[in-house]
């Protein structure tokens, strides 16, 4: 698969090397390494991993706009398709800068009931 237009070249071999330590067998509770959102709905993304075997396979904490994020996996390309309410497609936030684990944002937001960060 080809690397995906929201997440540039260095995020995505961040998101493969911490997708390569859990496959090890490591268990890791690493930082996001980006943050996707959709402009014009309610939809928030935070991205730890990506599938080594699997380049199109990423995982983090998802939260749809519905009041209930989770942490799953989501596949790269379908992002890429998803367009908003008014057609505009996900972005990346670059002003984006993870401050805890993964773990702690998802605590955060079960608490919320959305994504905060």
């Amino acid at each position: 698969m080809d690397r995906p237009h929201f997440i540039d070249a260095a995020a995505f071999d961040q998101l493969l090397a911490n997708g390569h330590s859990t496959a090890g067998g490591d268990t890791i509770d690493p930082p996001p390494v980006v943050k996707l959102f959709t402009p014009d709905a309610n939809a928030t993304w935070l991205l730890t991993e990506i599938d080594p075997d699997d380049e199109d396979l990423a995982f983090g904490l998802c939260d749809l706009g519905l009041g209930m994020p989770e942490l799953g996996s989501v596949r790269l390309s379908e992002l890429g398709q998803l367009r908003g309410p008014f057609g505009l497609p996900v972005e990346r936030d670059l002003y984006f800068t993870a401050n805890q684990p993964l773990s702690a944002y998802a605590a955060a937001a079960r608490a919320q009931g959305r994504v905060i960060a």
